[in-house]
């Protein structure tokens, strides 16, 4: 006597339905919050509080916690993706990390703005980081969870351009409207949380049944942070691919304060303006860049069918804006440079993110295999202050620094041909 298998459950099965503007809109708000948490305090609020604490020192203690704080993330990523994988319950797989990661991380960032040591600082940013990683491990797996590869370039678009639209609100939310550091890191966490909301309250997320669970074991766990280049190869080149953009990425924006500050002389050039200011011109002129390109990016993406073509020009075209910054320390550069950058950075956030998920492993394993990914993304905010910060004071100063991110954004656009199964 024969049995007719099973079908796998709605929450591992490939999905076929387009996805619709509420369940876009929902992730995209979700996303945004997540990205004011993290990027807010490490453009604006870290380095400020920072000086504030150890002026002679502030480089140092800037570098030491964003490298130690991404380190945490490192780990963060794939472990809860691997737990949120695994999760059962009758709320979803997704959902309760995804509320869970902005509560706890918008109560880590409250705490931060009333320290005043530069270990209290460290300490509560990486907790802070842990539990937004978690967050946002569970709401990235949405899209292989949710949509069908015909729209993905297009979803990808809409959650990709709030990465600097995020830094955008966030930067007028601590620089305009909220001054003092102590409420605007208050006011970001708060912010994360009500733009979560809509997402987690609007839209399904079909529960894992005990019986698709994959059983426990350490070893599958500590698996999280290991897919094998051997048996995936394709999944390799599009983590190193990751890697080298966003290390690119990494080396030419962590010091842009200090950039300002030491290499333009903003402050002298316009008396009475700080280097903040400044940065949220660039960052506005950066996100204009990629508001115009993420999206159209994906759909041109979609149509065509093609992703390796699109990212590699998008490196090009980020190439090419730190090697303005590489010859010109300029105020008339950098904003040349920001504009650039922001359009080359929204067509690589959307097909990119669309061919990361069409090379994933296993569907019982896409939010760990994401959080994989996504090491790729936060690993060069370690390696990020510890390339920059000699090259800066003992091999050629901003020149070096913006020649060597020239360098490794072309090489990740070179290795994207590498992939085989993506056209």
């Amino acid at each position: 006597m024969t049995t007719t298998p099973q079908a796998p459950p709605a929450a591992l099965t490939e999905p076929r339905r387009n996805v619709g503007p509420v369940w876009i809109g929902g992730i995209t708000s979700a996303v945004l919050g997540l990205y004011m948490a993290f990027f807010t305090p490490i453009q604006v609020l870290l380095p400020l509080q920072l000086a504030a604490i150890d002026e002679d020192g502030k480089v140092a203690a800037f570098g030491l916690v964003t490298g130690v704080g991404a380190l945490v993330a490192v780990i963060a990523n794939p472990l809860a993706g691997a737990l949120s994988d695994r999760t059962t319950g009758r709320f979803g797989r997704r959902h309760p990390w995804t509320l869970g990661g902005v509560l706890i991380g918008a109560a880590a960032l409250a705490l931060l703005g009333h320290q005043s040591t530069v270990l209290g600082v460290l300490v509560c940013w990486c907790l802070a980081q842990a539990a937004l990683n978690a967050g946002y491990a569970s709401v990235n797996a949405g899209i292989p969870d949710h949509v069908p590869v015909r729209q993905r370039a297009v979803v990808s678009g809409w959650i990709g351009f709030p990465q600097a639209l995020g830094l955008v609100l966030g930067a007028v939310v601590v620089t305009v409207l909220v001054t003092d550091l102590a409420a605007g890191y208050l006011v970001i966490g708060l912010a994360a949380v009500a733009l979560a909301l809509p997402f987690v309250l609007s839209t399904p997320d079909p529960p894992l049944p005990r019986r698709a669970r994959p059983p426990f074991s350490w070893r599958a766990l500590l698996g999280a942070f290991w897919v094998s280049p051997r048996a995936h190869p394709d999944f390799a080149w599009a983590w190193f691919t990751r890697f080298l953009v966003m290390l690119g990425n990494a080396i030419g924006t962590l010091y842009l304060l200090f950039f300002l500050q030491d290499a333009v002389g903003y402050e002298r050039l316009f008396p009475g303006r700080s280097a903040d200011e400044g940065v949220l011109i660039l960052v506005v002129l950066y996100t204009a860049g990629v508001v115009a390109t993420s999206v159209v990016g994906g759909v041109v993406s979609d149509r065509i069918g093609r992703r390796k073509a699109l990212v590699a020009a998008s490196c090009a075209v980020m190439a090419f804006a730190a090697l303005l910054l590489t010859f010109w320390h300029t105020w008339p550069a950098a904003i040349a440079a920001a504009a650039i950058m922001g359009a080359g950075f929204g067509v690589y956030l959307s097909v990119d993110q669309a061919l990361i998920t069409q090379v994933l492993p296993a569907a019982t394993d896409r939010a760990k295999d994401l959080g994989i990914i996504n090491i790729a993304s936060t690993a060069p905010q370690v390696l990020g202050p510890a390339l920059a910060a000699p090259v800066v004071a003992h091999f050629g100063g901003y020149g070096t620094l913006y020649a060597l991110a020239t360098v490794v954004t072309l090489l990740g656009g070179v290795l994207v041909w590498k992939i085989k199964s993506v056209p």
